[in-house]
Protein backbone atom coordinates (compact mmCIF):
# COMPACT_ATOMS: atom_id res chain seq x y z
CA UNK A 1 0.00 0.00 0.00
CA UNK A 2 2.94 2.89 0.89
CA UNK A 3 4.23 2.00 -3.00
CA UNK A 4 0.49 2.93 -4.19
CA UNK A 5 0.03 5.64 -1.86
CA UNK A 6 3.37 7.19 -3.10
CA UNK A 7 2.34 6.24 -7.07
CA UNK A 8 -0.87 8.42 -6.62
CA UNK A 9 0.88 11.45 -4.61
CA UNK A 10 1.88 12.70 -8.41
CA UNK A 11 -0.85 14.72 -10.15
CA UNK A 12 0.35 12.86 -13.62
CA UNK A 13 0.32 9.36 -12.63
CA UNK A 14 -3.68 10.09 -11.38
CA UNK A 15 -4.53 10.99 -14.74
CA UNK A 16 -2.41 8.17 -15.98
CA UNK A 17 -5.39 6.02 -13.96
CA UNK A 18 -8.24 8.45 -14.89
CA UNK A 19 -7.02 7.91 -18.59
CA UNK A 20 -6.90 3.81 -18.57
CA UNK A 21 -9.75 3.18 -16.29
CA UNK A 22 -12.45 2.08 -18.62
CA UNK A 23 -10.23 1.14 -21.84
CA UNK A 24 -6.82 0.15 -22.32
CA UNK A 25 -4.43 2.29 -23.66
CA UNK A 26 -1.61 1.80 -25.41
CA UNK A 27 1.87 4.23 -23.99
CA UNK A 28 2.01 6.20 -26.99
CA UNK A 29 -1.44 6.85 -26.60
CA UNK A 30 -1.09 7.94 -22.64
CA UNK A 31 1.93 9.91 -23.73
CA UNK A 32 -0.28 11.85 -26.15
CA UNK A 33 -2.54 13.36 -23.41
CA UNK A 34 0.59 14.86 -21.36
CA UNK A 35 3.23 17.78 -22.27
CA UNK A 36 5.81 15.66 -21.01
CA UNK A 37 8.82 13.51 -22.84
CA UNK A 38 7.66 10.06 -23.47
CA UNK A 39 10.52 9.16 -21.04
CA UNK A 40 8.94 10.56 -18.43
CA UNK A 41 5.66 8.67 -19.19
CA UNK A 42 7.43 5.58 -19.27
CA UNK A 43 8.35 6.50 -15.76
CA UNK A 44 5.45 7.53 -14.52
CA UNK A 45 4.31 4.12 -15.99
CA UNK A 46 6.66 1.57 -14.27
CA UNK A 47 5.74 3.36 -11.37
CA UNK A 48 2.03 3.10 -11.67
CA UNK A 49 2.48 -1.10 -12.73
CA UNK A 50 5.80 -1.49 -9.81
CA UNK A 51 2.86 -0.26 -7.39
CA UNK A 52 0.56 -3.19 -8.82
CA UNK A 53 -1.96 -0.54 -10.22
CA UNK A 54 -1.69 -0.87 -14.23
CA UNK A 55 -1.24 -3.84 -15.70
CA UNK A 56 0.66 -4.38 -19.06
CA UNK A 57 0.78 -6.62 -21.70
CA UNK A 58 2.54 -6.37 -25.30
CA UNK A 59 0.94 -6.53 -28.60
CA UNK A 60 3.95 -6.60 -30.64
CA UNK A 61 6.56 -3.58 -29.96
CA UNK A 62 3.60 -1.83 -28.05
CA UNK A 63 2.97 -1.81 -24.59
CA UNK A 64 -0.93 -1.69 -23.58
CA UNK A 65 -1.51 -0.77 -20.19
CA UNK A 66 -5.13 -0.99 -18.15
CA UNK A 67 -6.05 -0.01 -14.22
CA UNK A 68 -5.83 -3.01 -12.04
CA UNK A 69 -9.35 -2.75 -10.02
CA UNK A 70 -7.33 -5.38 -7.64
CA UNK A 71 -4.37 -3.09 -7.13
CA UNK A 72 -6.75 -0.37 -5.68
CA UNK A 73 -8.59 -2.35 -3.55
CA UNK A 74 -5.93 -2.11 -0.65
CA UNK A 75 -5.64 1.33 -0.85
CA UNK A 76 -9.59 1.68 -0.64
CA UNK A 77 -10.07 -0.50 2.05
CA UNK A 78 -7.35 1.72 3.70
CA UNK A 79 -9.38 4.73 2.83
CA UNK A 80 -12.77 3.32 3.41
CA UNK A 81 -11.74 2.23 7.20
CA UNK A 82 -10.46 6.13 8.00
CA UNK A 83 -13.82 7.31 6.73
CA UNK A 84 -15.40 4.73 8.98
CA UNK A 85 -13.61 5.42 12.13
CA UNK A 86 -14.89 9.20 11.19
CA UNK A 87 -18.67 8.42 10.62
CA UNK A 88 -18.76 6.32 14.13
CA UNK A 89 -17.23 8.94 15.40
CA UNK A 90 -19.78 10.93 14.21
CA UNK A 91 -22.86 8.76 15.04
CA UNK A 92 -21.61 9.05 18.66
CA UNK A 93 -21.64 12.81 18.74
CA UNK A 94 -24.97 13.26 17.62
CA UNK A 95 -26.22 10.32 19.25
CA UNK A 96 -25.01 11.91 22.53
CA UNK A 97 -26.70 15.25 21.15
CA UNK A 98 -29.90 13.43 21.21
CA UNK A 99 -29.56 12.24 24.44
CA UNK A 100 -29.24 15.02 25.77
CA UNK A 101 -32.22 16.66 23.69
CA UNK A 102 -34.42 14.60 25.20
CA UNK A 103 -33.49 14.66 29.11
CA UNK A 104 -34.33 18.66 28.73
Amino acid sequence: MEAALRAIAEPRRRQILRLVRDAEMSAGEIASHFDVTRSAVSQHLRVLKDAGLLAERRNGTRRIYRIRPEGLAELREFIDGLWEVKLAALKRVAEAEERRGRGR
